[in-house]
């Protein structure tokens, strides 16, 4: 389904990575706030604050990225977007869906530390079989793939759409 060799996509090589596990994304601002020692950050689409974990980081970032550089309308994102897998429920992180309500892009995030595997390429594809996005972004902030869905299986692309 996926080639065992990834080629990340890297739109900004003039940021660098330091020891701690700095994104390759634009920067961004977010609204955070500290109670009893644990950070939240704002979650405008939500309106409600989010603890602040690694992984939450990288999707703050991303969600930017998709409005910004993607030109996703931000109200055509849903974090946490249902998927009922094998009679689980289960959760995609994010899923941009088109004027119609269908589903265009699926995108899994990872901590900066979470390696993006053949784990993270199966789960993410579990997911998008029963979403059917025509795009699957997996993610952990540093490094950044993009496919394709198509009869065949899944095309790596050297960049990620633009709507």
């Amino acid at each position: 389904m996926f080639r065992t060799k990834y080629k990340v996509i890297n739109f900004f090589p003039n940021i660098a990575m330091s020891k701690q596990q700095e994104l390759t994304l634009p920067p961004i601002k977010m609204r955070t706030k500290q109670v009893a020692g644990i950070r939240y950050v704002w979650d405008a689409l939500r309106g409600k604050y989010l603890v602040l974990t690694p992984e939450e980081r990288v999707r703050r970032y991303m969600l930017a990225f998709l409005v910004s550089y993607c030109r996703i309308p931000a109200h055509s994102l849903v974090q946490e977007y249902p998927v009922a897998l094998n009679g689980m429920a289960q959760r995609a992180d994010i899923v941009a869906v088109g004027t119609d309500g269908k589903p265009l892009l699926i995108v899994e995030c990872k901590a900066p530390d979470v390696e993006i595997d053949e784990t993270v390429c199966a789960q993410a594809a579990r997911y998008n079989a029963v979403v059917g996005a025509r795009y699957m972004i997996l993610t952990n902030g540093c490094k950044h793939y993009c496919y394709e869905r198509t009869a065949e299986g899944y095309r790596q692309l050297d960049a990620f759409p633009r709507f």
